[in-house]
C-alpha cells in the first residue's frame, strides 16, 4: 500500500535514486537560477542573447539599486503587505470557525456543507475573473486594498475550512466532552482547548496563505490598476521600459519581492514542520 523506503530497496535501484535525484533538483532549480543570472546582467547581455551563459560584467549593486530608483518598489511592498496580513488573518480566523463547527458539531448537511468548502477550491478562477470585477465595480471596490482584500479572503477560506476541520476532527473528542461537563461553554472550549492544540495547524496554514497570497498576480492585475493598491506582483511590470523590456530589472525586482515569503517561511519552518506532521503518528 505504501512505497517501500529507499533503505530496502536493490542496490541498483539506490544507485538511480542518488543520481537522479541531484538531476532533478538541477532542472527544477534551473528557473531560479536562471532569474538570479538575469539580475546581475547588463542589458547588453541581454540584447545579445546571452541569457545562459556567464555574464560578461556584473551589475549586482546597478541592477538591483535601480529597482528602488525606477519605481516605486517600496510602495508596492507595502501595498502587498496591506494585501496579504490581513487576508491571513480573515481567511485563517474563518476557517477556524468553520473547521471547529463541521468537526465538532453533527447536524443534518454537515456533509453538504462541507462538500460545498471544498467544491470550491476546485472552480477554475478564470472564469470568475469577469463577475467578479463587475462586482467589484458595481459595489465601489476595484481598484481598492479592501476588494483584494475581501476577495482573497473568500478565496482562501474554502481551502483554509477543509485544512482546519480535518486537524480539528483529529483531536480526542474525549477532551470537548470533559470540558462540556466541567461546565465550559462553547466558546470557551473553542478558544482555551481546541485552538491551543492546533497552533502548529494554524501556523502552518498561515505560512501557505501568506505565500499564496502574496505570490499572487492574476487577481492583482484584474482588480487593481494604481500603483497605490497594486501588489508588488503587479508592480514589477513598471520596471520594464515603454519600448524595451528591461529584464534584467524585473529579475531583480523579482528577487527583492521573493525575499518576504522566503523569510517569513524560515521564521516559522519550525510551526511549519510541526504542523503538516501534526496526527501523523499515534500516541
Amino acid at each position: 500500500m505504501f512505497p517501500t523506503p529507499i533503505a530496502r530497496v536493490s542496490a541498483p535501484v539506490r544507485v538511480g535514486y542518488k543520481v537522479l535525484l541531484p538531476v532533478a533538483l538541477v532542472v527544477w532549480l534551473l528557473p531560479l537560477l536562471a532569474v538570479m543570472l538575469t539580475s546581475i546582467r547588463s542589458q547588453g547581455d541581454i540584447a545579445a542573447g546571452n541569457y545562459w551563459g556567464w555574464p560578461t560584467e556584473f551589475n549586482l549593486l546597478d541592477n538591483y539599486s535601480a529597482v528602488f530608483e525606477r519605481s516605486p518598489i517600496g510602495q508596492y511592498i507595502l501595498n502587498s503587505f496591506k494585501v496579504t496580513i490581513p487576508t491571513v488573518i480573515g481567511a485563517v480566523a474563518l476557517s477556524c470557525l468553520t473547521g471547529y463547527a463541521l468537526a465538532v458539531y453533527r447536524f443534518r448537511g454537515n456533509l453538504f456543507v462541507f462538500f460545498m468548502f471544498v467544491a470550491g477550491n476546485f472552480v477554475p478562477f478564470q472564469i470568475l475573473m469577469v463577475p467578479v470585477r463587475d462586482l467589484t465595480l458595481d459595489i465601489g471596490l476595484y481598484d481598492t486594498t479592501l476588494g483584494l482584500v475581501l476577495f482573497h479572503v473568500a478565496f482562501q477560506t474554502g481551502f483554509c475550512t477543509l485544512f482546519m476541520r480535518n486537524f480539528i476532527r483529529a483531536l480526542p473528542f474525549e477532551l470537548i466532552e470533559a470540558a462540556r461537563v466541567e461546565g465550559v461553554s462553547e466558546w470557551q472550549i473553542f478558544t482555551r482547548v481546541v485552538l491551543p492544540l492546533v497552533r502548529p495547524a494554524i501556523a502552518a496554514l498561515s505560512v501557505l496563505v501568506f505565500t499564496f497570497i502574496w505570490n499572487d498576480y492574476f487577481w492583482a492585475t484584474v482588480l487593481a490598476q494604481s500603483s497605490t493598491v497594486q501588489p508588488v506582483t503587479a508592480g514589477l511590470y513598471a520596471l520594464n521600459g515603454q519600448w524595451i523590456a528591461q529584464w534584467h530589472l524585473v529579475s531583480a525586482g523579482s528577487i527583492v519581492a521573493a525575499l518576504p515569503p522566503v523569510l517569513m517561511f524560515f521564521m516559522m519552518q519550525k510551526h511549519f514542520i510541526a504542523g503538516l506532521t501534526l496526527g501523523a503518528t499515534k500516541g
